[in-house]
């Protein structure tokens, strides 16, 4: 299973003491040498080693998900003037943030891949609840998300087990927000994505005794094929005269959500 990156750390004082004097005006290869001038060793650029500190700081920002003082740090260096004031403040303010934290209703976007968000997006997928419980506890869950790959689905697998609290959250939700309810079996509407059409283990229907394409087709003409003739007419008279549930009524599917 792949491991969630740790954050990015935050430059050590040399180097942000170096990238200060360097936005206030003096050059890169004197701000290196008067602040830390070991990281010029074995021939490094100046402006190469102050561009590495702002590359170091808008990945640090964006962990915080703050993309607005990341893009201090992106523009040009020849820009530096431009944005010196904002870029001075950022400085003071980045030391101050928090690892966020993720909330169950939180928008996936700022913690996955953009690759993953993508698919994740096009089959409805928006936030970390919806996502939770999407994910069975079983192998090769991803397979009913066409386009997520068992390399996507190890990553987001990961994520989960490394904040745990997520999935108790999403459930809580559920829980409170989802009554239980029954339905009769002929109301049942199952989602495509796991009517069994695609089962691994659905035989050719030349083979096949019963005309089926899903689990739902065949469970129904099992029981039509299994019922006496009499079984099904009380069935009919029970449901039109609604004076009691007939067997096959009671076959029905208990929604439970919070396994």
């Amino acid at each position: 299973m792949l491991n969630v990156p740790s954050p990015p750390s935050f430059p050590d004082t040399a180097s942000m003491s170096a990238l200060r004097s360097w936005y206030a005006g003096v050059g890169s290869r004197e701000a290196l040498e008067r602040y830390c001038p070991q990281a010029l060793e074995g021939g490094q650029s100046a402006r190469g080693v102050i561009g590495r500190i702002r590359r170091q700081l808008a990945s640090f920002a964006i962990s915080r998900h703050r993309a607005d003082l990341a893009r201090l740090f992106q523009c040009a260096m020849g820009e530096r003037t431009r944005y010196r004031k904002a870029a001075t403040r950022a400085l003071d303010i980045l030391p101050t943030l928090a690892v966020p934290q993720p909330q169950v209703s939180d928008p996936i976007g700022p913690w996955l891949p953009s690759r993953v968000v993508h698919v994740l997006h096009q089959h409805g997928i928006r936030t970390l609840a919806d996502l939770t419980v999407r994910i069975p506890r079983r192998q090769r869950w991803w397979r009913t998300i066409p386009g997520l790959g068992m390399r996507s689905a190890r990553h987001i697998e990961a994520f989960f087990a490394a904040h745990p609290a997520l999935t108790e959250s999403a459930r809580a939700l559920i829980v409170m927000t989802t009554p239980e309810f029954v339905v009769p079996w002929e109301s049942i509407r199952v989602p495509h994505e796991v009517d069994g059409s695609r089962g691994a283990f659905r035989a050719p229907k030349p083979m096949c005794a019963l005309e089926a394409d899903n689990d739902y087709q065949a469970i129904s003409a099992w029981l039509e094929w299994h019922e006496a003739a009499e079984t099904q007419r009380a069935y009919r008279l029970c449901r039109s005269k609604a004076r009691g549930l007939s067997k096959r009524e009671m076959i029905c599917i208990t929604y439970e959500t919070s396994e």
